[in-house]
């Protein structure tokens, strides 16, 4: 049998031609699609390190590495102690980290009222905060870094000759031994409405409620050692009813720019009612032996340059004849009110309204309410009411100087015989003197919360938002 011719390529392509352009067609036809249609967009590629420099932190977004960023340092100097506050701005004036913190603070006790008779001594005490506040401004920004210091009450008790050789003193300091800008305008004694409208801008700064209505802010009390401050925002048909101040007197009412929102300002300070400075007061309603005094203690209580006895009663204290004797020291019947609505001393008290009604109350109230066991120290706030100091005052009247020893181990010995007036006087001017319900919910601050930190609840971020702001 004959062996078959095998077929070859081309004509076994020649047979089924048209098989193949059937099956041909239809598959150009779809490369031909494909080919024409956009391509797919690439993968998208993992953030670096510096694509995250940018990262959300609360009610923020603060930029953790690039981007320009200021400084500003403000010396606190008040009449307890001195304190040095380090801020880092973005471009948009929200606070930045130094480090793990949004700020840098360090204290010092004593104050620079107790180198009055020593001025340059009084600026030295410093030098040790400002190394350690210089050491956290990065050297090509030291020239350029405002640094601010702000006198408060303790100064201003001294007269204005020997306060004003101090601050020459601190001058001197700043223009010899610093790297950071300094101005001789800005070391000075502030005054009270200026340290209560600086403590209402840090507090609603941080809360985050500058920029909204005023009803939406919230009002502040500074209790420190030589003054206190009110200060909240009101509207402004009261601002226009606000009473007239006599010459040279700071007018009650501020008004204010911030975020693009106009503020009226209602703030007041009242000087010699600190709470170091009112025991002074309350001593010499005494004139010697006093109800607020612990049983068993004898001595003398000096406070700006003057010295007050300071001597328990045989009887022991008594909650209710101190407080008397603290409405008489806070005039809280002043004849001189001339006005429909006053606080004490004669001095109108802003109305109230909507922007009183939230109140944040610091500074020493926080401190003596931690000490008498009512808060947690370790809370950067806390929710009280006026009746918490009314019982801890109680309790603490109650004992004598060796059993408030006992009881209250985190109160310094220097200020064990003066709790019950401490808590007696905090009850009595919150209600008596600016008209809080005893029952009335407050807000005792220390720290604020921003963001992913805690910042103080101080003045000197205040002063460091307009410095920065001019800078």
């Amino acid at each position: 049998m004959k062996r078959a011719r095998q077929e070859s390529i081309p004509d076994k392509i020649q047979r089924y031609k048209g098989v193949i352009l059937v099956v041909s067609i239809p598959l150009l036809l779809i490369s031909f699609v494909l080919f024409l249609m956009p391509r797919s967009p690439a993968a998208p590629k993992l953030m670096t390190t510096e694509d995250m420099s940018t990262v959300a932190v609360g009610r923020k977004t603060v930029p953790g590495g690039l981007g320009p960023r200021s400084y500003a340092v403000i010396f606190d100097a008040g009449s307890s102690g001195s304190r040095v506050h380090v801020y880092c701005f973005d471009k948009n004036l929200d606070l930045v980290h130094i480090g793990k913190e949004l700020e840098l603070f360090v204290q010092k006790k004593p104050g620079l009222s107790s180198y009055a008779e020593d001025p340059k001594e009084a600026a030295n005490s410093l030098v040790s905060l400002l190394e350690q506040a210089e050491s956290a401004v990065p050297v090509e920004l030291r020239q350029s870094t405002p640094v601010r210091v702000g006198a408060t009450a303790g100064l201003r008790t001294l007269g204005d000759e020997t306060a004003e050789e101090i601050l020459q003193a601190v001058r001197d300091l700043l223009r010899d031994k610093s790297s950071l800008k300094s101005q001789p305008d800005w070391v000075t004694v502030l005054d009270g409405t200026q340290e209560g409208a600086y403590q209402w801008v840090t507090i609603n700064y941080l809360l985050g409620r500058l920029g909204k209505k005023y009803s939406k802010t919230v009002g502040v009390v500074d209790l420190g050692g030589g003054s206190v401050q009110m200060a909240y925002a009101i509207s402004e048909s009261d601002a226009a009813k606000s009473p007239r101040t006599s010459d040279g007197e700071e007018k009650y009412v501020k008004e204010l720019l911030l975020k693009g929102t106009k503020y009226y300002l209602y703030v007041h300070s009242y000087l010699h009612y600190g709470l170091l400075a009112a025991r002074a007061e309350i001593l010499k309603v005494a004139e010697g032996s006093s109800s607020c005094v612990l049983n068993g203690y004898h001595g003398t209580y000096k406070y700006g340059g003057g010295e007050f006895p300071a001597n328990g009663l045989p009887s022991g204290a008594s909650f209710a004849e101190c407080r008397s004797d603290v409405v008489k020291a806070l005039r809280v019947d002043e004849p001189a009110c001339t006005h429909m609505k006053c606080t004490f001393a004669g001095v109108w008290n802003g109305g109230g309204g909507d922007g009183q009604k939230n109140l944040f109350v610091a500074s020493f109230f926080f401190d003596r309410a931690a000490e008498a066991g009512f808060v947690d120290a370790n809370l950067p706030v806390a929710k009280v009411k006026p009746s918490d100091f009314e019982e801890a005052a109680k309790r603490a009247c109650k004992l004598n100087a060796d059993e408030a020893k006992a009881t209250y181990p985190h109160v310094s010995e220097g200020n064990l015989p003066y709790l019950c007036m401490d808590l007696t006087y905090q009850y009595t001017l919150l209600v008596d003197g600016f008209g809080l319900g005893p029952w009335q919910e407050i807000t005792l601050v220390k720290k604020v919360q921003y963001g992913d930190a805690l910042v103080e609840a101080a003045w000197p971020l205040g002063s460091a938002i307009e410095v920065a702001s001019l800078t």
